[in-house]
């Protein structure tokens, strides 16, 4: 059997696991309880149009409406909460340590109004793979109270090159089609890492996409046609592609040779993750990538354990990472991760020269729509109450996921 029929066996085979719908079930569903109290927040409210309204939003878990309001603090903006589709870690805490861990990275993220994330792999032997995506389903299954909302997980890894694992530990794999098999089944994944020139890996792609599974392109030295003729066939299959970190770990662009970077920025359709640290990527590569792929940006942290703890060691799958001035590096000097966070993300943003209701989308609409997120992203009626308040220097005041409060210290009340 060729590798494109046991791919087409696994599509079928697949059609009984669980494939997620454009809107995951609302937060008590699946923490088991009942929609919290009504409750009303006042202040300038970010319209899905991108304008400002002096208002008042009144909700439960889904926002019941919005109304205008002259008297609402002009100091306090109400934004759509976070949507962080690439983080390993923070707080201490690493998505490969199974649920408990991935408990904390959702509360530490929420005191940074991300109000939604894919807790994400790194390569790793398989079964330590499969051990960390089901930790995530466990959690999806029963929501974490006082924390963000987790729809899926981000598999970055094993499915890379060799040659450019980055930060990544050396244990790549390529796609094969029992491997995809397994992934599927867990129902778990909704966005996922390849490296177009594996043998297989297109396969794989359309396979994981006909599930619902954003199909990012990443870790890769492919050359720019292979890049393109990939992003081809998934949009001719329906697929959702992006560019997993933008800029790192994919090699540069020039003139005559415009490589990965090229070929994703020139694509109509591909979303472009971006790390906006200061660190993985220049602000003007930044604004190249806004200017090429308008409403197709969507900031992550990228963040790995350390973020939050300072300077210092920490780890990143099994190695030691160093932190200095907010950097975080392998002792060969490799970027391992970032410890950012989104609310900081936001910040370098608008220092960048992005308008405020702009960048706000790359974190909220834009990632809503790259997952296919449709219950979130907007603050308007029936969408769900995920919210972020920034008070005017975009400083984290009130965080709430489905409604419910989040627990900020009291440096953020």
């Amino acid at each position: 059997m060729t590798t494109g029929a046991v791919f087409s066996s696994v599509r079928r085979a697949a059609s009984g696991s669980r494939p997620f719908r454009s809107d995951p079930p609302a937060v008590p569903g699946r923490e088991g309880r009942r929609p919290p109290a009504p409750r009303t927040l006042a202040g300038q409210v970010l319209l899905p149009s991108g304008a400002w309204l002096a208002g008042r939003v009144a909700f439960t878990d889904r926002i019941d409406h919005i109304t205008p309001d002259p008297e609402a603090p002009t100091d306090r903006l109400i934004l759509p909460g976070f949507i962080d589709a690439h983080v390993h870690g923070g707080g201490g805490a690493d998505t490969m340590d199974g649920a408990a861990a991935v408990r904390r990275v959702a509360r530490f993220h929420a005191l940074h109004g991300t109000t939604t994330l894919l807790p994400t792999t790194i390569t790793h032997p398989w079964d330590a793979v499969i051990g960390a995506l089901r930790g995530v389903r466990e959690i999806m299954d029963e929501g974490v109270p006082g924390g963000a909302d987790v729809p899926g997980a981000h598999l970055e890894g094993p499915f890379i090159s060799p040659g450019r694992l980055g930060a990544q530990p050396a244990c790549p794999l390529s796609p094969l089609p029992h491997l995809i098999a397994e992934v599927i089944a867990l129902g778990v994944v909704r966005a996922v890492t390849l490296a177009p020139e594996l043998p297989g890996a297109l396969d794989a792609a359309l396979a994981l996409a006909a599930q619902g599974v954003r199909i990012g392109i990443g870790h890769t030295r492919a050359d720019a046609p292979t890049v393109t003729a990939f992003l081809q066939a998934l949009q001719a299959a329906g697929a959702t592609s992006c560019a997993t970190h933008l800029f790192n770990a994919m090699g540069g662009i020039e003139g005559r040779t415009p490589g990965v970077p090229g070929a994703l920025l020139a694509d109509p359709h591909a979303f472009m993750e971006i790390i906006l640290d200061g660190i993985h990527v220049d602000p003007t590569a930044f604004l190249l990538a806004r200017a090429a792929a308008p409403e197709r940006v969507t900031l992550v942290s990228d963040a790995m354990r350390a973020t939050g703890l300072g300077d210092g060691e920490s780890e990143l799958g099994g190695q030691t990472v160093m932190v200095r001035g907010g950097r975080a590096t392998l002792a060969d000097g490799t970027i391992a991760g970032s410890v950012l966070t989104l609310d900081v993300a936001l910040r370098n943003a608008v220092q960048a020269g992005v308008p405020l209701p702009e960048a706000s989308r790359m974190l909220s609409a834009v990632p809503a729509r790259s997952l296919g997120l449709s219950d979130r992203g907007v603050l308007e009626p029936q969408r769900r109450a995920d919210m972020v308040v920034l008070d005017a220097d975009l400083g984290v005041r009130a965080v709430y996921v489905g409604g419910r409060p989040m627990p900020l210290p009291e440096c953020h009340a």
